[in-house]
C-alpha cells in the first residue's frame, strides 16, 4: 500500500524511467529520499527487461542503494561521460534553477550531473516554486573547507545579505561533515538574486568548494502531483 508521498514519487519516477532509460546506458544516481524510489523502479526494469545499466553514485548513500539492488556499480574513472543523471532537488524555480544539498551531497551531485549528457530532476510538487526561497526556507547549502567556514560566512553575509550558518549535526556533537570531509554553510538569503552571478561569485571565495545552486544544468523536471499525475517542466526558451 502506497503512502501519498510514495504514490506521488512512483508516478513521477515511472514516467521518467519509461521516457528516457534505454539499454546499455551509464546512469548517474543522485542522493536523498526521492532517489530511493528511482533506484527501486530502475532495479525492477533491469530485472524485468534484462537491461544492461551501469550506475555511478553521487554519495555513499547512493552507492549503498546501487549495491543493495544488485545494480552494476561504477565510477567516473571508468565512465567519465554519463548518458543521463537523475537526482532530486530541495527546490526548483520557473527557470529550472535548483537548490540542492539539503542532504549534504551537493558537490558530488554537481560533479556527476556535469558529466552527464542529460541531467533530469525528479521531485514532488512541494519542491516546485516560481522563485527560489518560496518553498525551501533553509537557505542555499555551500560546501566549504573547514578552516575557512567562519570568514566565508562573514563574507557571504556582507556581499549578498542574509546570514550563512554552519550546519550542525543532529545525532552527534559538532558540525555536519560531508563525504568529502568538509563543512556546510546554509545561506539564508533575504531577497531574490541573479543566481548565475551569485553562484559564480560565491565559488570564487577562497575556501568554497561548491554551492548548492544548480544554474543552467537541469534539462527537465518531473513533478509527482498530489492526484498521482505528473507535470513536466522544461527550461524557458530565451
Amino acid at each position: 500500500v502506497f503512502s501519498r508521498k510514495k504514490w506521488w514519487m512512483f508516478a513521477a519516477v515511472t514516467c521518467f524511467l519509461f521516457c528516457l532509460y534505454q539499454n546499455n546506458q551509464v546512469v548517474g544516481v543522485g542522493s536523498g529520499s526521492t532517489i530511493v524510489y528511482a533506484v527501486n523502479r530502475l532495479a525492477e526494469r533491469v530485472r524485468e527487461e534484462k537491461l544492461n545499466i551501469v550506475c555511478v553514485p553521487t554519495s555513499f548513500q547512493a552507492r549503498q542503494l546501487i549495491l543493495q539492488h544488485g545494480l552494476t556499480l561504477s565510477d567516473l574513472d571508468r565512465h567519465p561521460e554519463l548518458d543521463v543523471a537523475i537526482d532530486g532537488a530541495d527546490e526548483v524555480d520557473s527557470d529550472l534553477t535548483l537548490i540542492k544539498g539539503g542532504g549534504g551531497c551537493l558537490t558530488q551531485e554537481k560533479i556527476v550531473a556535469g558529466c552527464a549528457k542529460h541531467f533530469i530532476v525528479i521531485a514532488d510538487f512541494r519542491k516546485d516554486s516560481k522563485a527560489l526561497g518560496q518553498q525551501w526556507k533553509k537557505g542555499v547549502p555551500i560546501e566549504v573547507i573547514p578552516m575557512a567556514y567562519f570568514p566565508i560566512s562573514r563574507m557571504i553575509a556582507k556581499r549578498f545579505g542574509g546570514v550563512a550558518n554552519l550546519r550542525m549535526a543532529v545525532s552527534k556533537a559538532g558540525p555536519v561533515v560531508t563525504d568529502n570531509s568538509n563543512f556546510i554553510l546554509d545561506w539564508k538569503f533575504e531577497r531574490g538574486q541573479n543566481w548565475k552571478e551569485v553562484n559564480t561569485e560565491i565559488k570564487m571565495i577562497p575556501g568554497v568548494v561548491d554551492t548548492g545552486l544548480f544554474v543552467g544544468m537541469a534539462e527537465r523536471a518531473y513533478f509527482g502531483m498530489e492526484d498521482g499525475s505528473v507535470q513536466v517542466r522544461d527550461p524557458p526558451v530565451n
